[in-house]
């Protein structure tokens, strides 16, 4: 048998998936096909890598599907001098991924083996401007910093405002919002300290993010 080609896989993923999903900018697709998806993925699935698939990962949290990573880092317009906070590192991918564009990641997850094994993957690939963090980031994290960027990795049932609280003006925050069925994938830009702008992306579903299943009230 054939070793399994993982380049054409990549190509077959950017090319299939990922650009028909409305995700054309030049800039992301060349960032995703520089970053080695398949060494962050776990071994049992390393094939299924570049599938259209949440791709299982331990304590029931999930790596998002490829097209889904494109259009959250299209969305985002990242620029070299972004200081960027991730709530949930989970596989590492992702923090990868942003770290190769910006010039700093804040990377925070509440499972000290997510965090042990990202280490490892990311000094592999030469990646040295993410902190790796432990803990819970529900409630907003280095909370006397702000930053350009903040992801979250996984859904909320409902967006509060300490989150856009630790943006810069201009800061955008990337958020899956909602419960199943219904989420939706938004971008919220902070204008100014009373002002913020509400993108919809595109629906999907993703695992709440730990913690997050408390939270009731939507606050702007």
């Amino acid at each position: 048998m054939s070793p399994f080609n993982f380049e054409q896989a990549r190509f077959n993923m950017i090319e299939q998936q990922i650009r028909p999903w409305d995700v054309l900018d030049q800039r992301t697709l060349d960032l995703i096909a520089s970053v080695p998806r398949e060494q962050f993925v776990p071994e049992d699935y390393r094939k299924l890598a570049f599938a259209d698939i949440n791709i299982p990962l331990a304590q029931g949290q999930v790596m998002m599907s490829p097209k889904v990573e494109a259009r959250l880092l299209q969305a985002l317009r990242l620029n070299p001098n972004d200081s960027v906070l991730e709530i949930g590192t989970g596989s590492g991918y992702l923090t990868a991924l942003l770290a190769k564009v910006t010039k700093h990641v804040d990377s925070v997850d509440i499972f000290p083996e997510f965090i042990q094994a990202v280490e490892i993957k990311l000094t592999a690939l030469n990646i040295n401007n993410v902190r790796l963090q432990v803990g819970n980031a529900i409630n907003g994290w280095n909370t006397d910093v702000d930053y350009n960027v903040i992801v979250l990795t996984g859904s909320i049932p409902v967006l509060t405002s300490h989150f856009q609280n630790q943006l810069e003006e201009g800061g955008c925050l990337f958020a899956i919002i909602g419960e199943e069925p219904i989420m939706q994938a938004q971008l919220i830009t902070k204008i100014n300290q009373t002002k913020t702008n509400r993108e919809l992306l595109f629906e999907t579903v993703l695992p709440p993010l730990v913690g997050s299943e408390s939270q009731k009230r939507f606050v702007l």
